[in-house]
């Protein structure tokens, strides 16, 4: 029997389902994950919703095989049901659930209040979640958004060669990772996402930390470096190894230009993600930036919306500047009003 980190379970099952989920007394709590997953910290979540009075149903599944749409092809209709069913829904799936059609519906019916930890085993849950400082996470977090919801263009670079610009629409959301408290789409803690004017991003981006396209195209950390050139939000060359061209290739093989399309960058600031080749913990990496390429979710009020799959790479170590006024440098920040924060954090 597998009892490691069993009493930090305890822990993090609770944060999750009370201050994460807010699950109330009488609430439907479905819990997905699929057949390749650590099932502890899922069974955890629905021991803690069950005590907290919720009426709760632990989806253990076969595995998809790949995200979105691409996943439905392996999804039981009894699943397809439960999920737009359900209050709450948290989802701990390798291969997501995330940007299939029952996603979709459950997110635009006002009700269900979603929270994605996708792959998240054991040991990355207490990194991730039960031991942080959620007050003085959210404090950070908030500053760093409001920061960025005043700023009109912005620029990235990072030492792997990184350098890319866009403007932003104020009127769009930015998503501030902290809980799922409310109904529509929510992520794991340390991560703050938008979709910036989609023709305005132009430059050259280098994914040097992961690679996530589900199913065969889940590469994970890279060996190599991959260089997209971006023109008007759309990739228009893919440059580098063998990881780079198995990435090209792929992109090609849906025949569909909607695969090219930059449809959300989002910033990666959780202290206790580490870059292990799972795109969730990975795109929280302190310091890094995230780009993901291709469907773009309906929470980030885009112009792009649809597509096959969805695909996410990491750059490491990012310089952001906003409005010529630096908030990280090589993925250390560097703001006024942010690096005291980040000190009490121990970053």
């Amino acid at each position: 029997m597998d009892n490691r980190y069993a009493l930090e379970m305890g822990r993090a099952g609770y944060v999750i389902a009370r201050d994460m989920c807010k699950v109330q007394p009488g609430e439907s709590v479905l819990i997905t994950i699929d057949s390749v997953s650590d099932t502890a910290p899922a069974l955890a979540v629905a021991q803690a919703a069950e005590a907290l009075g919720a009426k709760v149903m632990l989806a253990w599944h076969s595995t998809p095989n790949g995200y979105g749409k691409v996943a439905e092809a392996r999804m039981a209709d009894g699943l397809k049901a439960a999920i737009p069913g359900s209050d709450v829904w948290v989802e701990f799936n390798t291969q997501w659930l995330l940007y299939s059609s029952p996603w979709t519906t459950a997110m635009l019916n006002g009700r269900t209040r979603y929270l994605f930890l996708g792959g998240l085993d054991r040991e990355r849950v207490v990194r991730c979640i039960a031991n942080l400082d959620m007050e003085l996470q959210a404090e950070f977090q908030n500053k760093l958004v409001e920061l960025t919801r005043k700023a009109s263009h912005m620029r990235i670079t990072t030492p792997a060669g990184t350098d890319v610009e866009f403007d932003n629409d104020r009127t769009r959301p930015i998503l501030n990772e902290l809980d799922a408290a409310t109904p529509g789409a929510h992520f794991l803690t340390g991560q703050m996402g938008w979709a910036p004017i989609e023709h305005t991003i132009n430059g050259t981006i280098v994914f040097d930390g992961s690679f996530s396209g589900g199913g065969e195209a889940e590469i994970g950390v890279l060996k190599t470096p991959v260089r997209l050139t971006v023109e008007a939000g759309v990739i228009k060359d893919v440059k580098g190894g063998s990881e780079a061209k198995f990435i090209a290739d792929w992109l090609a093989s849906f025949n569909d230009e909607r695969m090219y399309r930059m449809a959300h960058i989002s910033y990666g600031f959780n202290p206790g993600s580490r870059l292990t080749g799972l795109c969730t913990e990975d795109e929280r990496v302190w310091g890094c930036t995230e780009w993901g390429i291709g469907y773009q979710g309906p929470m980030f009020k885009g112009s792009l919306g649809d597509a096959p799959t969805h695909a996410d790479g990491i750059c490491l170590n990012s310089t952001i500047i906003a409005d010529g006024v630096k908030f990280t440098e090589d993925g250390k920040v560097i703001h006024p009003e942010l690096e005291p924060i980040a000190r009490r954090i121990g970053k």
